[in-house]
């Protein structure tokens, strides 16, 4: 059930019985010559839309520029800073706990900004306001994710280029893969300087790679974005449901001992 294109009473009827709410983040940041710079809040929301349609829950407006001040060399990349951010997210939960919301899940599709939604979480969980808590979808099937592509790749890599493929994929320039592979950094895991002994020694992507991509763009199809949507969509729509079999008070923080 997608909250803007309901009126205010179909939304007071739905959250009388239901207080679930789905937030999708993502970001406005390069992702290589080959995907769009929409491509984490496009991740963010196809999966957010489709699990609340499945489990019958709210899904809010996309959150659509995050923490991403580690691309901005990358002509076009947009971000906010992080305290802003987290004061954003923060403001918007409290306003669906306002209508009845007491449950959230912040369906993320950006690294950038798990620290910061798991704080806020925190926040919130702490005052005793509502239970937010993060997603983040290749964390709901890691195996799946390891096993699709051979060289695999934290940011533009084949998973997200897969997804993009399924979800968008006239947004894919098909024949730009080859450039994004062969201009950014193939083998993420073994390129140097990542680590330095035990120190992670960089901060901006362009540290480590020309064109701001990791892994090997084309080893995705649609195919291959079409089976990792599927997977990580039922775990979401089990999250939802493990989430509303909890009652709130299992979900607060436990009473000083």
């Amino acid at each position: 059930m997608y909250l803007a294109d309901h009126t205010w009473p179909e939304l007071d009827a739905h959250v009388t019985d239901e207080s679930l709410a789905l937030v999708p983040l993502g970001s406005t940041e390069q992702h290589g010559p080959h995907l769009p710079l929409a491509t984490d809040h496009l991740i963010a929301e196809a999966f957010a839309r489709e699990a609340a349609d499945r489990a019958d829950v709210l899904c809010t407006p996309t959150v659509t520029v995050g923490v991403s001040p580690h691309h901005r060399q990358f002509t076009g990349t947009m971000w906010v800073d992080a305290p802003v951010f987290r004061d954003y997210v923060e403001s918007l939960t409290r306003n669906l706990a306002y209508h009845g919301v007491d449950r959230v899940v912040y369906v993320n599709a950006h690294g950038g900004n798990v620290e910061h939604l798991r704080e806020v979480g925190r926040r919130l969980r702490d005052d005793g306001e509502l239970y937010a808590i993060e997603w983040m979808w290749n964390e709901s099937i890691p195996d799946l994710v390891d096993d699709a592509f051979e060289q695999n790749g934290p940011h533009g890599g084949p998973k997200e280029t897969a997804l993009i493929q399924h979800v968008a994929g006239e947004l894919v320039r098909e024949d730009r893969l080859e450039a994004a592979r062969d201009g950014g950094l193939r083998d993420w895991r073994a390129g140097d300087g990542l680590r330095v002994h035990g120190s992670r020694t960089f901060y901006d992507a362009i540290d480590n790679t020309d064109n701001g991509v990791f892994g090997d763009q084309t080893d995705a199809t649609a195919e291959k974005g079409a089976r990792l949507f599927e997977a990580a969509t039922d775990e979401l729509v089990r999250l939802c449901e493990w989430l509303e079999s909890k009652p709130l008070v299992d979900l607060l923080p436990k009473p000083h001992v």
